[in-house]
């Protein structure tokens, strides 16, 4: 047994014993299958002890390793993943006794078709017994291989489950055949478990943990491309996508990519906003260089673009970078907005977008949910009637104009590239004609609740708030767009409120509450027809 580089003896050599061992327990199981009979179920029960100590041994080698302050992170994934990987295979074993004490339970051996159970174990076998040359040459098309075979053992049970079904529904043997099903389901198990191992082998390959089926569409999308890629991951988006970057190599050219996927709806969204970016501004958007769909998933893979989020410009950089990333974003909007502007009035509704999502606001902050409430003589309106008055006066005020707007305006969704002095936009699925000032209070607000107390940032943030509004209005008292500042108390209002949702500070989720209950407060306080004197304190509202 030749000891494989980069993973310490102990578990190299207890992971070799455990395939071993399995495959013994699966042999074991075979035989009982082709001829069922109390012996061969006994050798396979008594081996339960030996297999669960060789698994807590690369479980206690892994933990060990673990605590050292040194290693390479690739290292600490690969000692976390040939943990799961002994899980699972210890996990195999019980499910092959676990089938073993269902199937003794069957009165009429002809019921259980054993043959078929025979040939789905000699699959297992195989796959275990590939395990280890997989680590060993840390081969992803063997670790795809191991994983694969859970849809060859899902397929017969479908078949043997179909089978017993029928049977059942002639009703004799019932209880025969529901022992016969739970013994199916069991051998269905070790296909799950192999496909867990499947994921390990191919996570600690390739450097971040990994779904199987991900991993297919990962190497599926890429198939112009040769070679090994490296992946690391960048994000989990609030939607549910994945998105990664991605280096592939095409010959001896490296190709930087973003990998995205997730549900088939949403990602076919933000190719199509990609693609009315590219028509309305060219070099704005990504180029999307590959799209593939599976069932309800979908795939994207993006260009990846030169340069940083405007997030982490304002939280890293210098003042110089960041003032030459504002003008650069001031620029491009207000040459995006009069480009894309068209005479059609646009209705934000940001009062109906507020109300469909208090409901989780509340599920995350339930001291939100506050009535309508007195305090000696004075009454005081609940957080729901606000919005109800606010969403009457706001179904008066539409925008004078349409503009294309990015829909999702958060500041990690903006791209400054320093080089070229040029702004860019992804995450594009929200994308359409609309109120500009949709855009403009979801930017202002991802400022203000990134969870930073630093004082000198918070001013930044203050600084910046004030500088984007000012720009902003400048574009609207050109286009003699009166309600401007009313409409983006409103927007503001929205999403100060819900975007609490995803804050768990609870001081700094107060904070925002508040500014949205005061922010329509302000509003219904103007006299309508008088929304044009409206004045918003942006600075105040965005000191902490």
């Amino acid at each position: 047994m030749k000891h494989q580089p980069g993973l310490p003896r102990a578990i190299d050599e207890n992971l070799h014993f455990l395939c071993a061992e399995l495959d013994s327990q699966l042999a074991k199981l075979q035989d009982y299958f082709k001829a069922p009979g109390d012996g061969a179920a006994q050798r396979l029960m008594v081996r339960a002890g030996y297999a669960y100590n060789l698994r807590q041994r690369v479980h206690d080698a892994s933990i060990a390793q673990l605590s050292r302050k040194k290693g390479t992170e690739p290292q600490r994934l690969l000692l976390k993943n040939m943990e799961l990987v002994a899980r699972n295979l210890d996990l195999i074993g019980r499910h092959a006794r676990q089938a073993v004490l269902q199937a003794e339970a069957v009165s009429r051996p002809e019921l259980l078709r054993g043959p078929v159970y025979a040939e789905v174990v000699a699959q297992v076998r195989k796959a275990v017994d590939g395990v280890m040359p997989a680590i060993a040459a840390r081969d992803s098309r063997k670790a795809v291989s191991i994983g694969q075979t859970s849809a060859k053992v899902e397929k017969r049970y479908r078949t043997l489950f179909a089978t017993y079904t029928a049977e059942m529904r002639e009703g004799r043997d019932i209880e025969d055949l529901a022992h016969c099903l739970l013994t199916a389901n069991e051998v269905r198990r070790m296909g799950e478990a192999l496909e867990s191992i499947g994921e390990a082998l191919i996570s600690a390959n390739i450097g971040q943990s990994v779904q199987f089926d991900r991993y297919l569409t990962l190497r599926s999308i890429l198939s112009e491309t040769s070679g090994d890629m490296a992946v690391a991951p960048l994000a989990d988006t609030k939607s549910g996508s994945a998105i990664s970057s991605v280096t592939a190599r095409d010959g001896d050219r490296p190709v930087p990519a973003v990998f995205k996927d997730g549900e088939k709806a949403k990602l076919r969204e933000e190719r199509d906003g990609v693609k009315s970016w590219h028509t309305i501004y060219p070099g704005l958007a990504p180029k999307i260089l590959s799209w593939e769909k599976r069932g309800r998933s979908a795939a994207l893979l993006i260009e990846h673009l030169p340069g940083q989020t405007l997030e982490h410009i304002l939280l890293n950089e210098s003042d110089a970078l960041l003032a030459e990333a504002q003008d650069a974003l001031s620029s491009t909007l207000r040459d995006v907005w009069t480009r894309t502007r068209t005479d059609e009035p646009a209705a934000m509704g940001s009062m109906a977008q507020l109300k469909a999502r208090m409901g989780d606001v509340i599920r995350v902050h339930p001291e939100f949910d506050e009535g309508t409430r007195r305090i000696g003589g004075l009454k005081i309106a609940g957080f729901e009637d606000l919005i109800e008055r606010a969403a009457t006066r706001e179904a008066a005020l539409a925008a004078p104009f349409s503009v294309f707007i990015h829909g999702d305006f958060n500041l990690d969704n903006i791209i400054y590239d320093p080089g070229e002095r040029r702004i860019h936009f992804i995450d594009l699925h929200r994308s359409r004609y609309m109120d500009y000032v949709q855009d403009i209070s979801v930017f202002l607000v991802s400022m203000y609740r990134l969870q930073i107390h630093d004082v000198p940032i918070r001013r930044r943030i203050a600084a910046m708030a004030g500088d984007f509004h000012n720009v902003s209005r400048k574009f609207a008292r050109a286009r003699k767009d009166t309600t401007f500042d009313y409409r983006l108390a409103l927007g503001l209002a929205r999403s100060f409120a819900s975007s609490t949702r995803f804050v768990f500070d609870r001081a700094h989720a107060r904070r925002m509450f508040q500014r949205s209950r005061y922010l329509l407060d302000l509003a219904l306080a103007c006299p309508a027809g008088k929304e044009q004197r409206l004045s918003l304190p942006i600075e105040e509202l965005f000191r902490e």
